[in-house]
């Protein structure tokens, strides 16, 4: 009969155990991000040979991970490009601004902090009680492209993970009458830059448990004050509800972001509806025609 194990023993096996298929769940979920991230980068052309990439970090689980699974993918990727980390420093009331700079110094990546008081002009312009986000961001996305631009940067990576995308497409959908969303890849409005979203295939349940294990030095992002009734919030409770009635729900959601039908919707600019089997050359009555009534008055 074989003696059993002292207890303290046994606990120091189970905890060794424990923490080894801890590391082999962290060692798959980065090859399946590392696959999506890379799927996406070919798929929708994001980086080319030569490219000087942006990369916008805000101290954040997202953009953390879209830092760390680029500097992974870079090491074998067919390409050649160089990864800088840039944050904005808005001059929020408490931000620790020794915990970026430290960590990025940690992991030998190069960096740029951008010092601009963002905080005080939203705080200027927005009433008491009001969503200070849109302004916030438009003054961020500002800074951010003058310093693309002073710098030469020919790419700026956004952390924008699927579920955002979704959420985006249901926001616009909801308030704006559209049906849009975040592109994995787009030009801004003034052409000067490309911005693209690496991450706009990975969920965002896999990014959290991603960075849990990988212990980023997570900074807080309610040191503006909580604002809950923010239409976005109120699309991810929906979408967190959908996915418990459903898993797999949002992923669909996704998928069909990337397999539009535009003859099966009713956009007239995207789809010819006009020249769908006509028959003969004879022109239709256009819609002032049609408005005024014209086309009743013909003698059948």
């Amino acid at each position: 009969m074989e003696p059993s194990l002292h207890p303290a023993s046994a606990v120091g096996h189970r905890n060794a155990a424990a923490s080894e298929r801890a590391r082999h769940e962290q060692h798959k979920l980065g090859k399946r991000l590392r696959h999506q991230v890379g799927r996406a980068i070919a798929d929708y052309g994001m980086i080319e040979d030569g490219d000087k990439v942006m990369v916008c970090l805000s101290g954040g689980k997202d953009s953390y991970t879209l830092l760390d699974i680029l500097l992974q993918l870079r090491a074998k990727a067919p390409v050649r490009f160089e990864l800088v980390a840039v944050n904005l420093d808005q001059k929020q009331p408490g931000f620790p601004e020794h915990v970026l700079p430290d960590y990025l110094r940690s992991i030998g990546v190069p960096f740029k902090i951008i010092e601009q008081d963002t905080y005080s002009v939203v705080q200027r312009v927005i009433p008491e009680g009001k969503t200070m986000c849109s302004l916030c961001s438009r003054l961020r996305r500002g800074a951010l492209y003058a310093y693309a631009e002073a710098e030469g940067f020919t790419k700026i990576a956004l952390g924008h993970h699927r579920d955002d995308l979704v959420a985006t497409f249901f926001l616009n959908l909801f308030h704006h009458a559209k049906l849009a969303s975040m592109p994995p890849k787009l030009r801004s409005d003034d052409g000067k830059h490309v911005v693209i979203r690496p991450l706009a295939r990975v969920a965002e349940r896999d990014i959290e448990a991603y960075a849990a294990g990988k212990q980023f030095p997570i900074i807080p992002c309610n040191l503006c004050g909580s604002q809950e009734n923010l239409q976005r919030k109120q699309i991810k409770r929906m979408l967190d509800e959908w996915e418990r009635q459903v898993p797999g729900r949002i992923e669909q959601i996704a998928s069909a972001l990337a397999d539009v039908r535009p003859s099966q919707l009713a956009d007239p600019r995207l789809f010819d509806f006009i020249g769908l089997a006509r028959r003969g050359d004879t022109p239709l009555p256009d819609a002032h025609a049609w408005l005024a009534g014209d086309t009743c008055e013909r003698d059948w």
